[in-house]
């Protein structure tokens, strides 16, 4: 069985008072975090998660809020859990530079001390599958801005479930192939009915879904609009904490 949790739903801007992204996959074979916020240590620790165990960080782009909790994450394991166990972090091209400059930023002189355990940084290539003991993932690059990118959305499979993630994006046909007929389609719906550059709405995403087909649709990553339609429509949509077995 594999169980995902929603540890962080919510948007750069606390709408709805939830976390920024942060999503923790556990099977029999891996255990790995799919973004790391800025604000992921906090619900980890509430959740009582043993931050060592998480094997495998996946990101999917540069953003603080899908990106800012590394530093964190890093500095709990090197002087409070003392991590011993190897760690790999996997994401756009220039991963490595941007991991040192947020550790920099965050915490001056961080980005030059040298961790106590293993850490390898791989960089995940446009529609290229990367392997990690049972997990394949594709990144699909995505529309979400200039700055900070590249961009992606992810499609993982991983112990015969197939999970799709968006990332943050406007609309692209490129999400068709991320979430194909997935167990799980984890879709941000930003906005309710407003088309905006670079996020996408609830509006477009369900005139989608049919040519998307997945099993199991969550919305995330949602503003106090689309917060405030969520009650009246019939999708699932997320909240910190939520758990889900597939």
């Amino acid at each position: 069985m594999v169980t995902l949790t929603f540890h962080g739903c919510g948007d750069a801007f606390g709408s709805g008072g939830r976390f920024n992204t942060c999503f923790q996959v556990v099977g029999d074979t891996l255990n790995f975090l799919i973004d790391c916020g800025a604000t992921s240590m906090v619900p980890l620790k509430k959740s009582g998660v043993v931050l060592h165990e998480i094997q495998l960080i996946l990101i999917t782009h540069f953003h603080a809020d899908h990106f800012g909790g590394l530093p964190f994450f890093m500095l709990e394991a090197q002087f409070f859990s003392k991590r011993q166990r190897p760690l790999t972090i996997a994401g756009p091209p220039g991963l490595q530079k941007q991991f040192e400059r947020v550790m920099e930023s965050s915490f001056p002189g961080s980005s030059v001390v040298k961790p106590r355990f293993d850490l390898t940084f791989i960089e995940l290539h446009n529609r290229e599958t990367t392997a990690f003991a049972d997990l394949r993932v594709t990144p699909f690059f995505v529309n979400h801005g200039r700055q900070g990118g590249p961009f992606y959305a992810y499609r993982i499979k991983f112990e015969k479930r197939v999970i799709g993630y968006t990332g943050d994006t406007e609309w692209t046909d490129t999400l068709i192939d991320v979430g194909k007929q997935a167990d799980l389609f984890i879709a941000e719906a930003y906005f309710f009915d407003k088309q905006v550059k670079l996020h996408l709405d609830y509006k477009t995403l369900i005139a989608h879904l049919p040519q998307i087909d997945p099993k199991r649709v969550i919305l995330t990553h949602m503003s106090e609009n689309m917060l405030a339609h969520a009650a009246q429509i019939p999708h699932e949509t997320a909240h910190d904490g939520l758990v889900i077995h597939l």
